[in-house]
Parts: structure tokens; sequence; C-alpha cells
């Protein structure tokens, strides 16, 4: 199964908000952003993916940074798990079906001090269906400057999702018992977001 790696990405941007607002606008960096999942294979191995095409934006609320906004858009066809006729499979009608639906899409609704990181809620738009999602942000790094002028920052979230939720529920029962894809997907987030307007100090 193949995990969203949209949910994944904008939970991740919500965690920046709280720390930065010195910005008003962010933007994903895809060049220096990974969204990956990890599912277990026959209840043996677990098998590791990518989603390479990743895009977003963050709206900074500067005085409320709970009501700030993520917008994150991931293409299911960019999935790569370095297996060619895998790959394939998830992007077939068995799993994504990225024909009928081209696009996954991750908007927060709520963003919250959790600790010492945040925990950011949204609704993940997966193979048509649309659920919410709790990501837990737990490194948002200070902001820099990057050789190219720019301000920078990193963050890293997590969740764990099940793919039935979302109606990918392609399975396939094993001869000794048990089935050949596990249920729950895990996310990780590595995201870099760039300001798209310059600190005020």
């Amino acid at each position: 199964m193949t995990p969203n790696a949209s949910f994944l990405l904008s939970g991740a941007l919500a965690a920046s908000l709280p720390a930065a607002a010195a910005a008003a606008d962010w933007e994903i960096d895809a060049a220096h952003t990974t969204v990956s999942f990890s599912v277990k294979h026959m209840m043996v191995t677990t098998v590791r993916g990518t989603f390479a095409n990743v895009a977003g934006s963050v709206s900074e609320d500067e005085r409320s940074p709970t009501k700030s906004k993520i917008d994150v858009t991931i293409d299911p066809a960019s999935i790569h798990t370095g297996v060619v006729k895998r790959d394939d499979h998830l992007r077939s009608a068995d799993f994504f079906d990225v024909a009928k639906h081209p696009v996954m899409t991750f908007r927060s609704t709520r963003v919250a001090k959790a600790g010492a990181g945040y925990k950011v809620t949204g609704d993940l738009t997966m193979h048509g269906v649309t659920r919410p999602v709790v990501l837990t942000v737990d490194v948002v790094t200070a902001p820099i400057k990057n050789p190219y002028g720019q301000t920078v920052r990193g963050l890293h979230a997590t969740a764990k999702i099940n793919r039935k939720d979302w109606g990918l529920g392609w399975n396939a029962v094993l001869e000794a018992g048990g089935v050949a894809v596990g249920e729950s997907v895990k996310l990780e987030i590595d995201a870099e977001l760039v300001a798209k307007t310059a600190p005020k100090s």
C-alpha cells in the first residue's frame, strides 16, 4: 500500500508555523523534501517507498499560529519503491488507481502544541476518499540563510494510517496464513521549507 505521502508532508509544514512567526508564507522545496512510507510484506519484511512529486504552501497567521493553513499536493503516480513492477501495481486500480485519482491532497484543519513538538490535524484526500490524519511533528529547525540568500528551515513528522480507510484494500491470502500486504502504513516526512517573504527580524 502506499502512504500518502501527501498527508505526511503537510503536517510537517504546520509544525513550523508556531516556531516561525517572522515569515508569513512558506513553500515546500521539493528538491530537498522526502515523503516516505513503509508497510509490512508477508509479515516478514518491510517495503519502503517515496513520492517524488510534492508541492505545497503554508499561510501563517502571525497573531495566532494555530490558525495557520497548510495546503499540500502529491502526485501518486510518482511513487517509487525501487521495483518497477511493484510501482506499476501500486499505480493500478488495485491501489492508487492514478488514472482516476491523479492527485492526493492534505489540508490542515488544526495545529496544536504537543510537548516539545506539535500535532497537526488535517484532511487527507487519497483514492477519492477524504479522511482526517494526525501528524506528529517532533523536529522543527531554526530558520537559516541558504547559499542563495533564501530563508529556509527543516522539519520532521510521522504518522500511521490504515490504507483500507482510503479504499486501498487489495490483498492476497498466503498459503501458510496471513496476507501479502500489511494494512498499517507508517509515514515519515523530512521537509525543507523556503520563506516566500523575507523575515521581519
